[in-house]
């Protein structure tokens, strides 16, 4: 669990195919820019180009130092979460099945297209881009759930 508060208003636009992007709702450069401080400062996450995503995103990925990391919590790689350039903002990540739930209950992601056909693993999720700095701050938590998820802590998918 998480303990997310739920999410204001409608959903976003996204489209239904790959690219999985957010078509509305998209984040000012001054939100965009805090997530992006803020949402890589985990301990043992390097901040890389992403591997799978599409160009300019950015990727969370987990150092080899990290012994514990469990294999089904990883998009490619090492890499557990990407943020999408500014022009989207929304993020792909990977999360325990509990926390799925709950980010979906409360509105603020939707499965993955690729997890909807059976094709990727449904801990695969677009969680929605921050609309303000107070929403940047509930993506944290997501973040670091994803993290925790990765490196191994609580229970498997």
């Amino acid at each position: 669990m998480i303990d997310l508060p739920p999410r204001a208003g409608e959903k976003p636009d996204t489209s239904s195919t790959n690219p999985h992007q957010q078509q509305s709702q998209n984040p000012t450069p001054e939100v965009y820019e805090l997530l992006l401080s803020k949402g890589f400062d985990f301990p043992h996450v390097e901040r890389r180009p992403s591997a799978i995503s599409v160009p300019g995103a950015q990727a969370l990925w987990l150092s080899d130092e990290v012994a514990g990391a469990r294999p089904e919590a990883f998009l490619i790689g090492r890499e557990f979460a990407h943020v999408h350039p500014p022009y989207d903002g929304s993020m792909h990540m990977m999360l325990p099945p509990a926390a799925v739930e709950e980010l979906l209950e409360k509105g603020w992601g939707e499965p993955h297209p690729m997890a909807r056909r059976g094709l990727i693993p449904p801990t695969a999720v677009m969680v929605y881009a921050p609309r303000n700095a107070a929403e940047v701050d509930i993506i944290l938590q997501v973040i670091a759930a994803a993290y925790r998820f990765a490196c191994g802590e609580g229970p498997a998918a």
